[in-house]
């Protein structure tokens, strides 16, 4: 039995970005206050996912003190988040153990809530059974790869991305209608994103001001 008011969900942390912005490098191993972003993901994550797996690649040697597996994209050339969301749940199906749900999120999100999962799940159920996926909102801003992924819907993402060329997260949700769960962006966006050096600064006087 799961100790979680919602299905058990599996955390994947999308780490696999190539930072152009940043000249290259890992953004999820910045720190922000005294951890780096990853180990902040992993912490608000750990409380709500069955287990975690980082997406990421290169050496995975970089991530081994985080105790998490790591799975590289399965498709050659960094083609973007929904390689890494089918790599996660390409894995998952793989461990055979009857887990439905994959959560993604991204490895440069230094403030995440610690209700994700439970309301993506309710943002889900709200619309009804024929609704497979949610994402998260703040704002006016919606985070396409904060969100929630069954397994049954693996094989339609491996054919989008693989034969149709599909890169976009939003065009493949579209297919299948997404719920929303919104949270507020004040006074901390909970997706506040770190992509480039001002946004470092940013984090970091964020979190001091608020002690997070």
């Amino acid at each position: 039995m799961s100790d979680f008011p919602h299905p058990p969900t599996f955390g994947l942390v999308l780490a696999g970005g190539l930072a152009r912005r940043m000249g290259g490098g890992d953004k999820a191993l910045i720190k922000i206050g005294r951890s780096t972003i990853l180990d902040r993901v992993l912490a608000t994550l750990s409380g709500q996912c069955i287990d975690i797996v980082i997406n990421a690649n290169g050496d995975p040697a970089r991530f081994a003190d985080t105790g998490c597996v790591v799975v590289p994209d399965s498709l050659p050339d960094f083609p973007g988040p929904l390689a890494g969301i089918l790599a996660g749940l390409d894995w998952l199906a793989a461990q055979d153990n009857g887990i439905e749900w994959l959560l993604s999120a991204p490895g440069d999100c230094p403030f995440l809530p610690d209700d994700l999962v439970e309301r993506l799940h309710e943002a889900r159920r709200r619309m009804g059974a024929g609704m497979p996926l949610a994402c998260a909102r703040s704002g006016e801003w919606r985070h396409p790869v904060v969100g929630l992924w069954p397994l049954a819907l693996r094989a339609d993402l491996r054919k989008a991305v693989t034969e149709e060329g599909v890169r976009g997260v939003e065009v493949f949700t579209a297919r299948h209608g997404i719920a929303i769960a919104d949270w507020p962006d004040q006074p901390v966006d909970p997706f506040f994103n770190v992509n480039t050096s001002d946004d470092v600064a940013k984090a970091q006087a964020i979190a001091a001001a608020h002690m997070l």
